[in-house]
């Protein structure tokens, strides 16, 4: 079966299903530790992003694979379940975007907010409390702020709310001086 979850919101529709699941069995909190350690593992594991983009891997290989991460990592049976059926339907690749739309729809029925902020380098506490304070201040709802480190913008931040971005990076401040210049 192939693998074309980039072609639509299949990572919502699946988080979607997985929320309802977990909330009916009352294990949102559960889930969603869950959820955030496997984030971590896919940023910090090479082979484990081949194993979940890679079309050279079956989705019994998937599967197989994810259980095991999820036997080890002592993950809910609700999630574990879940990875299997994800892998199961060819799209274990949307599993980032799951996981990333899951946490929406947590956030969201906490009545918090969820924003992503990427900076050049890592944020002192005080930083995320300052960026804590603006965001609640600008959208009138708690944010729950997760970081994180790209030095590719060379300074200033990027914020990520819902779909808006808000861009004040230097890298993109250089690219649109560069546009401007091109252009004169």
């Amino acid at each position: 079966m192939a693998d074309d979850s980039k072609s639509s919101n299949v990572g919502g529709r699946y988080a979607q299903a997985l929320f309802d699941l977990a909330n009916d069995e009352k294990k949102v909190d559960r889930v969603e530790a869950d959820l955030k350690s496997l984030k971590a593992m896919i940023a910090d594991s090479r082979d484990l992003r081949i194993l979940l983009d890679s079309p050279a891997f079956s989705a019994e290989d998937k599967a197989k694979g994810l259980g095991a991460i999820a036997a080890k990592a002592g993950l809910d049976a609700t999630t574990a379940k879940f990875l299997g059926l994800l892998s199961a339907n060819g799209r274990a690749s949307a599993l980032p975007e799951v996981i990333v739309a899951f946490q929406a729809l947590s956030a969201e029925a906490r009545g918090v907010v969820a924003a992503e902020v990427v900076s050049a380098l890592p944020l002192t506490a005080a930083q995320t409390k300052g960026m804590a304070a603006a965001l609640r201040q600008a959208l009138g709802k708690d944010p729950e702020i997760t970081t994180r480190v790209d030095p590719s913008i060379l300074g200033g931040v990027k914020v990520k709310v819902g779909s808006r971005l808000f861009d004040a990076s230097l890298r993109s401040k250089l690219d649109s001086l560069k546009f401007a210049l091109k252009r004169a």
